[in-house]
């Protein structure tokens, strides 16, 4: 039977990175905690990246409604990341749009956004002012006068937000942010701060007049709305549910209903993870991925924790 598969970080070393993450390397941008090619960490599968594993269980490990909806790929991607300057101001395209632009077997990207810490005055860059129509849209993107449509939206640790396609973004520099998405890497880049147009970081002007979307909708759950204890959604789209896990020193039961996996992460605090047969200690910014198969499994906290979950959208 599977058991919690305990994953080894990626790094990605981007310019807009600090040192949360990794305070020995300076700058990492990224860890991406729950991703396909990341390797398992411990136990008979040691060495075997997530694909292989989806590939070899199937719905044991994704659940039957995820192998129904997207078949054996892992759906979803979870990154950490650590932003001392601002990101791009980017794009992203839906699935259609991704499978015209990019070809078959492309995910578009939907994605969200949890601040696990933000710095007095942190803020981001969330869509653009209400009224601005695709034709002053687009007139802004080919000018590169972006900045003077776009809406800035102050955040704090505890605030969520979903990025849909078509929504154009930025974070923006002294927050450390847990992100969900669909896994896809299709990001357009629309403006970059005048940094160099590199090979490694180029603008995709036509893209993304293609994707721009003014109107696309808008989900920020704050975090005066978090609760104290116990399991709380925070933001829930045709992809995947986010929520956020808060015990102190009660164990929590938990269900996959082998309905999907579940990718849990410590933001806060140490946790056990058990289940029938494994149990696995997380440290703080540690990811497992509980299979759909395991049914029933607990959460024992180690001193106060916060963790949080995302799995697969029926």
């Amino acid at each position: 039977m599977l058991h919690g598969l305990q994953l080894i970080p990626q790094y990605r070393e981007y310019v807009w990175g600090g040192s949360r993450l990794r305070p020995e390397r300076v700058p990492t941008a990224e860890a991406w905690v729950v991703y396909e090619h990341n390797q398992i960490a411990s136990g008979v599968l040691e060495g075997k990246t997530l694909a292989e594993v989806c590939r070899q269980f199937g719905a044991d490990l994704l659940g039957w409604q995820v192998v129904t909806k997207t078949g054996l790929r892992f759906p979803l991607l979870v990154k950490l990341l650590d932003c001392a300057a601002w990101l791009s101001l980017q794009v992203h395209p839906n699935d259609e749009q991704a499978r015209l632009l990019e070809g078959p077997g492309f995910f578009g990207k939907t994605e969200a956004w949890h601040f696990i810490e933000a710095d007095p005055n942190a803020e981001i860059l969330y869509g653009v002012l209400p009224g601005v129509t695709r034709s002053q849209l687009a007139e802004a993107i080919r000018n590169g006068a972006i900045l003077e449509l776009m809406q800035h939206t102050p955040v704090q640790a505890g605030d969520s937000v979903l990025i849909s396609p078509g929504t154009i973004h930025a974070l923006g520099p002294g927050v450390l942010v847990y992100e969900v998405q669909q896994t896809s890497d299709l990001t357009y880049r629309v403006f970059d701060w005048n940094r160099p147009a590199s090979q490694g970081r180029p603008l995709h002007i036509d893209q993304s007049l293609l994707v721009a979307n003014p109107q696309a909708p808008r989900q920020f759950l704050p975090a005066g709305q978090l609760q104290s204890k116990g399991v709380q959604e925070l933001i829930s789209c045709e992809y995947f549910t986010l929520e956020r896990i808060v015990a102190g020193t009660e164990s929590l039961t938990l269900n996959t209903g082998q309905v999907s996996f579940h990718a849990l992460t410590v933001i806060d605090g140490r946790a056990e993870i058990e289940g029938e047969g494994w149990a696995l200690q997380l440290e703080r910014f540690d990811s497992i991925v509980v299979p759909a198969c395991c049914d029933s499994y607990q959460v024992r906290p180690l001193m106060p924790l916060t963790m949080l979950r995302s799995r697969a959208a029926g």
